[in-house]
């Protein structure tokens, strides 16, 4: 197998850009960053994925002088150390621990009190897949860590508080279609309710190319396996590198107002077909494909393949519960600034409740979900009526249904 460099394939052929979006905007504030970075403590929650780590490395750039990075992902943690250890001229600070355990644990609490205090931090643990709200049980799961979690620790961030907090969002939170967008959008409203006590900001942002757990990173272990390839033929995507991810992140965290959301300033005509790029991957692997009409068909092939044998692809229109089949950042509610940085938007007026209207919204989620009589579409409902702009799309069918 010919293996490519993926940085490269990402600017040649998925964002088609030679250098980050968010360039001009680091050089312009450098400054700033590093006034706001260099010498301070730093906590990043969820440190371990690719955004997270991503982060890391923008943020490192400034040299801070500590670095604790909490992640659920025990193996995730340890190839972030190997990978941040192994890259040439790389700093580090002396103080940098890693630590595997969930950020609404106990233990993490007394870490983070007794540890303390850290003038940034960040926090990138979330349920971030479509395919996490198949039933009452994970999407249960999806609100306690991206809505609960959340709000329990900002209660502990308010006696604790940092320069500067960050918490990812998605764009998929704008005009939602799927639970786990829904859940994203009533996070920002938490988010936004201690944004006068606290400063906080989100970045809402696309589809990280080649991210943990993305379809294009599940080309590289179905090749590894020998196993067939399936993509939508249907689905367009905004696209930014993983390097991009992490640089969005540290301007919104470092540079923003507290109360603002940050995303990409990428036009409709950068969107990219999923099936598209799978073309491209493939002639970049100089690896022949066969096109397949079922996934059964795609497997029988796979199954007794050579290495010289054409690799099975089965390309299929998308028809599963909460596809969004286009993107956006903001909708027409918003109030956008797009004139303060080169490659990032702004939105101002983000929707700010009271804690208590939080209280109460979260306090109707709980108590739904501790009755033990409720289905998948009783917290669709419940959702909807705290967050009119979300409008479900039902399909009774899951992406863990297909390959």
């Amino acid at each position: 197998m010919h293996i490519i460099d993926i940085p490269q394939f990402i600017k040649s052929h998925i964002t088609k850009r030679d250098k980050s979006l968010f360039e001009a905007d680091i050089a312009q504030h450098k400054e700033q960053l590093s006034a706001h970075i260099k010498g301070k403590s730093v906590m990043v929650i969820g440190g371990a994925g690719t955004i997270g780590s991503s982060y890391i490395k923008a943020i490192l750039n400034f040299e801070p002088a500590k670095l604790y990075v909490v992640d659920t992902n025990e193996n995730g943690l340890t190839e972030l150390t190997r990978d941040l250890r192994s890259n040439h001229g790389q700093y580090i600070p002396e103080d940098y621990k890693t630590y595997p355990m969930n950020f609404g644990d106990t233990v993490f609490k007394k870490m983070f009190v007794n540890e303390g205090p850290f003038h940034i931090v960040a926090n990138f643990a979330a349920h971030k897949h479509v395919r996490s709200e198949k039933d009452q049980y994970s999407i249960e799961a999806m609100i306690d860590n991206n809505v609960f979690k959340a709000k329990d620790f900002l209660d502990l961030l308010s006696t604790h508080k940092p320069e500067h907090f960050f918490c990812v969002s998605t764009d998929k939170a704008a005009n939602p279609v799927n639970v786990m967008g829904a859940s994203k959008k009533l996070m920002e409203e938490v988010i936004m309710a201690y944004s006068k006590d606290i400063k906080i900001t989100t970045a809402r942002f696309a589809n990280v190319a080649f991210s943990n757990g993305s379809l294009l990173d599940g080309y590289l272990q179905r090749l590894l396996k020998k196993q067939p390839i399936s993509c939508p033929s249907d689905v367009k995507r905004f696209f930014v590198s993983p390097e991009e991810s992490g640089q969005i992140c540290m301007l919104a965290c470092i540079l923003g107002n507290s109360g603002e959301i940050y995303f990409p300033k990428l036009d409709e005509v950068e969107m990219v077909n999923f099936k598209a790029i799978t073309i491209d991957f493939f002639r970049e692997m100089n690896i022949s494909t066969v096109e397949c009409l079922s996934e059964k068909e795609a497997r029988n092939i796979s199954s007794v393949m050579s290495i010289e044998d054409p690799h099975p692809i089965y390309f299929f229109e998308s028809d599963t519960s909460g596809e969004k089949l286009y993107e956006e950042f903001f909708t027409e509610k918003d109030e956008v600034d797009l004139v303060n940085y080169e490659g990032i938007g702004v939105i101002k007026n983000a929707v700010k409740p009271s804690i208590n209207q939080i209280e109460h919204c979260i306090g109707e989620l709980k108590m739904l979900l501790n009755s033990e009589t409720y289905d998948k579409s009783d917290i669709v409902k419940l959702m909807k009526k705290h967050l009119p702009d979300f409008e479900h799309i039902e399909t009774g069918k899951s992406l863990d249904q297909k390959m």
